[in-house]
């Protein structure tokens, strides 16, 4: 499917992609690669935010599900996908990528607390922005981070870069004979419970009319060529 053109997206990363093929935290090499991935798309003049997960280091469903305070263990959370940004914003800055970080939880010694028109500035001015710690509070995830930051910055397109290729009706992963979807409405994800994002931020989407696009990050080029309407994906939106 042809994507329409762009001019400004928020890409949201798994924090599990930062890993590489390591069982746990950042795996530089692959950050750097996946930073070169993020410059090409903005050297065709995109204007790019980047909302990052910390799956990675810490997840805080899994810490609650261990016994942890839920709230305590969302703001751990949220400090791990800080950690990711700033491993980002290194990569980039290495390419010559002007960046820029804004946390939700505010840190002013080492990041910038979220100010949209800031970062709208920033945007003007060709820097990467990449926001972190979700929203700010416990109970969300970095997927309804990411749906808010792209409403808020008035985003054309969320691209949310994961280890699958798309929008499956089963998990590919269990199921071989699941079936990929090029086009889904959001109703379709929510009544179905697809889990492309969480359903919060699939809602926002909708109500925003921001479509969603979901394919592979760990596939090198597989970002341009998905902007160029080449790769493999799934596209979801309102009229199908």
């Amino acid at each position: 499917m042809t994507l329409p053109k762009f001019k400004r997206i928020l890409l949201k990363l798994s924090g599990e992609v930062l890993m590489g093929n390591q069982p746990f935290g950042i795996d530089t090499d692959f950050v750097a690669s996946l930073a070169a991935e993020v410059k090409a798309a903005k050297d065709t003049g995109l204007e790019l935010c980047l909302v990052i997960g910390g799956g990675n280091i810490f997840r805080g469903m899994a810490g609650a599900a261990k016994g942890m305070d839920r709230a305590q263990a969302d703001y751990m959370g949220m400090l791990a996908t800080v950690m990711n940004a700033l491993a980002m914003q290194s990569a980039l800055e290495k390419l010559g990528v002007d960046t820029r970080v804004q946390s939700a939880v505010q840190m002013d010694a080492v990041c910038e607390p979220v100010i949209r028109r800031r970062a709208e500035r920033h945007l003007e001015k060709g820097r990467v922005v990449i926001f972190a710690a979700g929203v700010g509070a416990p109970y969300f995830t970095t997927d309804s981070g990411a749906a808010l930051r792209a409403a808020e910055m008035q985003c054309d397109a969320l691209l949310k870069g994961t280890s699958v290729d798309g929008v499956y009706n089963a998990d590919p992963k269990q199921d071989p004979a699941a079936r990929r979807y090029d086009v889904i409405d959001y109703d379709t994800v929510l009544a179905d419970n697809l889990k492309v994002m969480d359903a919060s931020a699939v809602a926002l989407c909708r109500d925003n009319n921001i479509p969603i696009v979901v394919f592979s990050i760990r596939e090198k080029g597989n970002l341009a060529r998905v902007l160029a309407g080449e790769g493999t994906q799934t596209t979801v939106r309102k009229d199908i």
